[in-house]
């Protein structure tokens, strides 16, 4: 390549785009004009960088592409702003949008495990048959409290965090087939009633309660939102709605599930902190679980407030339009 005879062919349309770039209003011919500079500039670069890599016009064309792409795209907000709307308007809404669904979840979890801790919790017999009478006594004695003490906190922190979040997860994406994530969650209702049964049963209600209670009650919110937004994205293929294709609904459920997974990562390390130091703490019962009572009523007066205010704000906890996925059009 003749780099000065290149320079002098293109020259002109260089300037051409440094002068649009400067104006602070086109009208629509100078804007498409500008589109079309800026596509050929970056040709230029291109054939300049591969060609006749000489590193003055390389830096020069290089600045006159990043500020015509900065022009024809516009400028995209600051990371924290991105950040901030994030826990302020796309995880509330996104939350509170699918509300019936992790609220039934809840409701049939507790009804489960309840049930099954007042029959065993009143049938001692039958809670006695459940494992042999030295591991249930081991269990009641020793093995529950000694759980949420036996490591260090932070150790038991991270993992608690780890894993409740790994449950979340599944919860989430295991909600597409419906029928994986009843199970997981019956497993567990079940393993949470016959746990609580047998403690009541030996007489140790108050122990249970007393320690399961601080994190429980965020923790387990935060499960029952997972698999709330699970089964949401399972039934959006199943009944779509007017107006949705399967493949549109469940791709607009499961963007808002995965808003919904990223943010109860912040909300199961709450959780997860209550568990390793609060819980087994020296405070008296009372403040362990007040401090649980607050920190599961602020979740839910975070996302009613917030996420009802976005939801009549028009906001879906969706990507932005120009996010999404495009369509071709159809005759």
């Amino acid at each position: 390549m003749d780099l000065d005879a290149y320079v002098a062919e293109h020259a002109g349309e260089w300037r051409r785009l440094e002068e649009l770039l400067g104006r602070r209003r086109l009208t629509g011919s100078e804007s498409d004009e500008l589109i079309a500079l800026y596509q050929r500039a970056a040709t230029h670069l291109s054939a300049v960088q591969s060609r006749a890599p000489d590193p003055a016009l390389v830096g020069r064309l290089s600045r006159l592409v990043a500020r015509a792409r900065s022009a024809v795209t516009g400028s995209s907000a600051p990371s924290w702003l991105t950040f901030a709307r994030f826990f302020t308007v796309g995880f509330p809404v996104a939350v509170y949008r699918a509300w019936p669904w992790w609220c039934g979840v809840a409701t049939a979890f507790s009804a489960v495990s309840f049930g099954l801790i007042a029959w065993f919790g009143t049938h001692p017999e039958l809670a006695a048959q459940l494992a042999p009478e030295s591991a249930l006594r081991q269990l009641v004695e020793h093995d529950f409290a000694d759980y949420y003490s036996e490591n260090p906190a932070q150790d038991f922190a991270a993992q608690v965090w780890t894993n409740n979040a790994l449950i979340a997860a599944l919860c989430v994406f295991a909600g597409v087939l419906i029928v994986p994530l009843i199970i997981v969650l019956i497993n567990n209702a079940v393993g949470v009633g016959e746990v609580g049964g047998v403690m009541v049963a030996y007489g140790k209600a108050d122990v249970f309660f007393g320690l399961i209670t601080p994190h429980g009650l965020l923790e387990l919110t935060a499960v029952f939102v997972a698999a709330g937004a699970g089964l949401r994205i399972g039934w959006s293929w199943i009944a779509p709605g007017p107006g949705r294709t399967r493949a549109q609904a469940l791709a607009e459920t499961s963007r808002a599930a995965v808003l919904i997974a990223l943010g109860l990562v912040v909300v199961l390390a709450i959780s997860g902190v209550i568990e390793a130091f609060v819980t087994p703490s020296g405070l008296p019962t009372w403040a362990r679980i007040g401090i649980g009572v607050v920190a599961f009523g602020g979740f839910l007066t975070y996302v009613f407030v917030l996420g009802r205010r976005a939801a009549l704000a028009g906001e879906t906890g969706d990507l932005a339009l120009g996010e999404r996925e495009d369509f071709a059009p159809a005759v």
